[in-house]
C-alpha cells in the first residue's frame, strides 16, 4: 500500500474531474458555485462525473454561504439532497455547521449523518470559523465515518494557520485528533516542506490547480506539478 500524501482536488463538471484526474489527484471534493465557498451539486453532475473518473468522490453537503445550517426546513431540504445523492451512489461526504455560538451544530449534522449510514465524510473549514477548536473536535469525535477535517488552521488561510496545524499534527491519535488533517484554503507549494515534515499526509487545492482562476477549468499539468512536489 502507497503512503504517499493524499491530493484532493475541487471539481465542478466533468472537464475539471477528468483533468484532475490526469494530473494525479487522488480524489476530488464536488462542488457548486465557487461564488458561496462551494454548495452541493447536483445529482446529474455527480452522476456525470462519477461516470467519467474511478477516483473517490467526497461531495458538499451545503445549500447555502456560510456556516449555519438553517431552520428545519434547510436541514429537511438538506437531508433530502444527501439521500438522493446516495441513491445515485455517492459514498463520501463533506459537511460541517455551526451554531450562532461558534459551537458545532451537532443536531444538523446528525440529522445528515443519519442519510448517510456511516459513509465516511470530511468536516470542513467550518472548524476555522469555530469558537474553540479543541471543544469542537472532542464534540465531533464519535460520529460514525467523520475521517477528515478540512482546515487551514485560521480563517485567514494557512499562513496565517500553520502554528495551529503543526500543533494539532503533533496531537494525531490523541481522542478528538484522530482523524486525517487535510489541509486547504490559501495552501501553496511553498508551505508543503514544513507541513510534510510534520508529517501531515493530506491536501487540498481548488485554485492552485486553476492557472486562470475560477472562471477557467482545473489544469492537469497544475495538479501533476503537486502530485510531483508531494510524491
Amino acid at each position: 500500500m502507497s503512503n504517499r500524501a493524499v491530493l484532493e482536488v475541487i471539481a465542478l463538471d466533468v472537464e475539471d474531474a477528468v483533468a484532475a484526474r490526469a494530473g494525479g489527484a487522488d480524489r476530488l471534493e464536488l462542488v457548486t458555485d465557487m461564488a458561496a465557498d462551494g454548495l452541493t451539486p447536483s445529482r446529474a453532475t455527480f452522476a456525470a462525473i462519477r461516470a467519467a473518473v474511478d477516483i473517490p468522490l467526497r461531495v458538499m453537503l451545503r445549500l447555502s454561504d456560510g456556516f449555519a445550517a438553517g431552520d428545519e426546513a434547510a436541514v429537511a431540504a438538506l437531508a433530502a439532497e444527501a439521500r438522493a445523492l446516495r441513491a445515485e451512489g455517492a459514498d463520501q461526504f463533506v459537511l460541517g455547521f455551526l451554531d450562532p455560538d461558534g459551537a458545532p451544530d451537532l443536531a444538523a449534522v446528525e440529522e445528515l449523518l443519519a442519510e448517510l449510514h456511516g459513509c465516511r465524510w470530511t468536516f470542513h473549514r467550518a472548524i476555522d470559523r469555530c469558537a474553540d477548536r479543541g471543544r469542537l473536535r472532542k464534540a465531533l469525535a464519535d460520529l460514525p465515518g467523520l475521517d477528515t477535517y478540512l482546515t487551514a488552521g485560521s480563517a485567514k488561510g494557512v499562513t496565517e494557520g500553520l502554528p495551529v496545524l503543526l500543533a494539532e499534527a503533533a496531537r494525531t491519535g490523541e481522542p478528538g485528533y484522530q482523524a486525517q488533517i487535510m489541509v486547504g484554503g490559501g495552501l501553496t507549494l511553498e508551505h508543503l516542506p514544513v507541513l510534510l515534515d510534520a508529517g501531515i499526509d493530506a491536501f487540498h487545492i481548488g485554485g492552485a490547480a486553476r492557472p486562470h482562476g475560477w472562471s477557467g477549468p482545473v489544469s492537469a499539468s497544475a495538479v501533476e506539478e503537486w502530485r510531483k512536489a508531494l510524491a
